[in-house]
């Protein structure tokens, strides 16, 4: 019989989610019309710069997943490392938090999450590090709605050197 335990259901429903949101929200980077938010808006290029910095360690938390603490344009951000989110997923709190001030009319893109349809807001992060390991000028996704943690994705990820995964943690090099 398999064993079902609720927080590791949440978690796989919020990779889900992130999968949807921020698959879609790449996917259509390219459209018209920019979220109107402040310090930064994304550009129309993805920048090519590679991390800078240390290595980072993340240890694997008791409930099965990799979190960080991340600073995010100088302030700190409580993320879930997801290689299966295309971008950066800020939820509208954290977003508020580092000052990016979105309109309603700033979330101009539907996405799909685990909870049906919602909208999200493009914009560009100054700088994303983790333990040292930093990215400047990040494309991310504000969610309006619905996310229950910010995601640390493949827009900062993917322009580290490597990500090495063993049984206990994670070491991201710049």
């Amino acid at each position: 019989m398999a064993r079902f335990d609720f927080q590791s259901g949440v978690m796989f429903a919020l990779a889900l989610t992130a999968a949807g949101v921020l698959g879609y929200g790449v996917s259509h980077l390219g459209d018209a019309g920019r979220a109107q938010a402040a310090p930064v808006l994304m550009s129309a290029s993805a920048p090519s710069a590679r991390a800078t910095g240390q290595a980072a360690q993340i240890i694997r938390a008791a409930d099965g997943h990799y979190w960080a603490e991340a600073d995010i344009n100088g302030r700190a951000v409580r993320v879930l490392v997801d290689t299966g989110a295309s971008v950066v997923a800020l939820t509208r709190d954290d977003a508020l938090r580092l000052g990016f001030m979105l309109e309603s009319e700033d979330f101009d893109h539907t996405v799909v999450t685990a909870n049906g349809e919602g909208r999200a807001a493009r914009i560009e992060l100054a700088h994303v590090a983790v333990a040292g390991a930093r990215v400047e000028r990040v494309q991310a996704l504000v969610v309006e709605r619905g996310l229950p943690a910010s995601l640390l994705g493949m827009s900062y990820l993917g322009r580290l050197s490597r990500i090495e995964a063993t049984p206990h943690g994670l070491t991201l090099r710049p």
